[in-house]
């Protein structure tokens, strides 16, 4: 069974209270079973981590990737625009990953349209809510069932 670790940074603990005008009122915790429930349909074991410290992030990357993980699914946070860290833990790893945004961040304010991390990344789902993390889900499942079939 193909396995994926979705990964949080900060201040998305707060989902549900932070800004819903923006974010909406969905918790990470309802993100995170919406996730689980898909990739149970698919066939895949989700397990999920949320951390407000960029080095906590980079480590569990590398512990994925030590651990034989298929695929990450990530939201970087504030650390999207200027964590080269993190992009090199991605690049160090050369496991596929997908990049979501809740929120549009082309539509933001200007320091948010620009994402360092998602150079490492075989996707970029934006702007479509909680929504986006199964969207993620999808895009990598078709992707490693392509790299399985002969």
């Amino acid at each position: 069974m193909p396995r994926v670790v979705v990964i949080n940074g900060p201040n998305l603990n707060r989902l549900g209270r932070r800004q819903p005008g923006i974010y909406g009122t969905t918790t990470l915790a309802e993100i995170e079973q919406m996730v689980v429930d898909r990739g149970a349909q698919l066939g895949w074991e989700v397990e999920t981590y949320q951390s407000n410290h960029e080095g906590d992030l980079i480590d569990r990357i590398h512990r994925a990737a030590d651990d034989g993980v298929d695929a990450l699914i990530l939201n970087p946070g504030a650390l999207t625009h200027y964590s080269y860290a993190l992009l090199d833990a991605l690049q160090s790893v050369e496991l596929p990953a997908v990049e979501v945004h809740i929120s549009n961040i082309d539509e933001r304010e200007e320091w948010r349209r620009k994402s360092v991390t998602s150079e490492a990344c075989v996707g970029l789902v934006k702007g479509k809510g909680p929504q986006g993390y199964v969207e993620a889900l999808e895009i990598l499942s078709q992707r490693v069932t392509q790299e399985v079939q002969p």
